[in-house]
């Protein structure tokens, strides 16, 4: 789901580290804002190197190939920390992999943080929308949520981009046919994400439950 350069537009990509320099000031505001701003320091590293190591493999889902992205999971467990996670993370990959470009990096950042951050706030609905069910359903409910909310609404972005953003230039047949295995393949790449995050905040709600509120 990486943008590599030369894809977007100059205008696109200069909104894009606009709109992410924006959201990285607001991260550090809220993140300084907390009793303890370093608390959350070493978890976010861990899951930013899970983030790292997970969304560059690939997975071949027939018609195509997807990878993992685990902004959702990263939303649930870090809150505001999750943006930073995935800011690194993404500038790693295209330093060192080559996945994305470095005039992307900022529409990447909006394109997987922000969803990321939406996934923080779904995750914390449990508290208030999932009084009705057990603690255990509740969190199976929102954590699924945020795992597939997370990457559903980066591939909404992505596929947008994609489709109002690309040079007119490019073989308009060729993009449908492409876009649309790429939009069959993350079907089940939301369902996935949705399952493994739920599968993880249960073992952690088992072996270390205070890491589920962040």
């Amino acid at each position: 789901m990486h943008i590599p350069d030369g894809i977007l537009p100059a205008p696109v990509c200069v909104a894009g580290y606009a709109i992410a320099g924006g959201v990285t000031w607001l991260a550090l505001k809220r993140i300084n804002q907390t009793v303890d701003p370093q608390a959350e320091v070493p978890k976010a590293a861990l899951l930013a190197a899970a983030f790292f190591v997970g969304s560059s493999i690939s997975l071949p889902v027939p018609p195509a190939s997807v990878h993992l992205v685990l902004n959702g999971l990263l939303g649930a467990l870090l809150g505001w920390y999750a943006w930073l996670a995935i800011l690194i993370g993404l500038l790693l990959q295209a330093v060192l992999l080559g996945h994305g470009g470095l005039t992307t990096l900022g529409v990447d950042a909006v394109m997987m943080g922000v969803p990321a951050l939406i996934a923080a706030r779904v995750f914390q609905l449990r508290h208030r929308l999932g009084k009705p069910l057990s603690p255990k359903r509740s969190l199976a409910v929102f954590s699924f949520l945020a795992g597939a909310i997370g990457v559903g609404l980066a591939a909404l972005i992505f596929f947008t981009l994609i489709i109002f953003a690309v040079p007119s230039t490019l073989d308009r047949s060729a993009e449908q046919g492409f876009l649309t295995a790429l939009m069959v393949a993350h079907v089940p790449l939301i369902f996935l994400e949705g399952v493994f995050t739920t599968l993880l905040c249960f073992f952690l709600l088992r072996i270390k439950p205070e890491l589920l509120e962040s």
